[in-house]
């Protein structure tokens, strides 16, 4: 019998020899995990079995690196992945878990929801309750704090956490909210953003939030960002960076120069009306760039004028900037080009 897909889309990977991260077309099926140079490619660049293979998520190996995920097969290889942002982490963990699980007791492949793998009650939810805590009325209040000559823009100290945790009656005391925000933490709803943080949730302690005024967090899907300080005449504004973010993955993009394609993270925000694209293959810090979607046309469309056919095909569209500068883009299926260019219409009519 052929082997069933499950999910493809692209991730970024750890080479095996070197210590050093690539962008790969990954392709799960019910029996093992293939990955490509590039999606157009005929033959995979590796594979692996997922009979008897053991899933880490989230996976705090990497220090600098977040939402990581690792597969270690039965033969004791181990291969670790990295998603773009946290929704993207939990659908391909969710779906690797179940092949997994399916395999070993020797039944077929069928979706079902499981819960989320942490040492907490069985009536704690972390997604409601992060939910919760980013009520605008009655959730944690986001700040901007100075530290270590930084400014840290839309976030928290881990004692806020701990407060917020207990004063709203999710926890009867600090100690059981330290697991709650730990919980939290450990799968990605909140993330560190100074060394003190950083070098706490790295470390193999039961607690790896710190309740500490000088321990900073922030929402995963939220406009955080870090300056640091500037004079007077070096300003830079980051009025871009404080929309919504309304949605984010990995998109091939045509370089403006040479005309050669590479995927990029994007990020979509709202008012102001911003798309920022990263290398996903480096830690998240200033992006390579940015469009400004204010009053952009986008559509889909079936070619890319410079592009030779052999390249990029299919699930194309174009953006159109104000002052007409045209970008073009390749999503992974028709169904993420649909709600890509809905988006993108969306918070270019709306947005400032």
């Amino acid at each position: 019998m052929e082997p069933q897909t499950i999910r493809e889309g692209y991730l970024v990977k750890k080479r095996t020899l070197l210590n050093s991260w690539k962008v790969v077309w990954v392709v799960l099926s019910d029996d093992g995990v293939e990955f490509y140079k590039k999606k157009t490619d005929s033959s995979p660049k590796g594979m692996f079995p997922l009979k008897g293979a053991k899933l880490t998520s989230p996976c705090p190996d990497f220090s600098r690196k977040m939402l990581v995920f690792k597969v270690t097969t039965e033969s004791n290889q181990e291969h670790y992945f990295q998603a773009s942002h946290l929704e993207e982490r939990e659908l391909w963990t969710k779906d690797i878990k179940r092949a997994i699980t399916c395999l070993d007791g020797g039944m077929k492949f069928t979706r079902k929801s499981t819960r989320r793998s942490i040492r907490l009650p069985e009536n704690v939810n972390l997604n409601e309750l992060y939910v919760l805590m980013k009520d605008p009325d009655s959730g944690l209040k986001e700040m901007k704090l100075e530290k270590e000559k930084r400014v840290f823009n839309q976030c928290f100290t881990g004692s806020m956490v701990l407060d917020w945790l207990v004063s709203a009656n999710h926890a009867r005391n600090r100690h059981e909210g330290l697991m709650l925000a730990t919980g939290l933490l450990n799968e990605g709803f909140l993330q560190p953003a100074g060394d003190t943080s950083k070098r706490a949730a790295t470390a193999t302690a039961e607690s790896a939030l710190l309740d500490q005024r000088d321990a900073i967090y922030y929402f995963a899907d939220s406009g955080f960002f870090c300056e640091g300080y500037s004079s007077d005449d070096d300003v830079i504004t980051k009025e871009e960076f404080r929309g919504t973010i309304i949605k984010q993955g990995c998109l091939l993009k045509q370089g403006h120069r040479r005309k050669n394609w590479k995927v990029r993270k994007f990020t979509l925000r709202d008012d102001p009306a911003y798309m920022h694209y990263y290398d996903p293959t480096k830690d998240e810090g200033e992006p390579l760039g940015s469009i400004h979607l204010r009053g952009s046309v986008v559509t889909a469309v079936e070619y890319v004028p410079d592009a030779k056919k052999h390249e990029v095909s299919g699930n194309l569209f174009e953006i159109i900037t104000s002052d007409d500068t045209h970008i073009f883009l390749q999503a992974s299926t028709a169904e993420e080009r649909k709600e890509w260019i809905q988006a993108i219409h969306t918070v270019s009519k709306t947005g400032k």
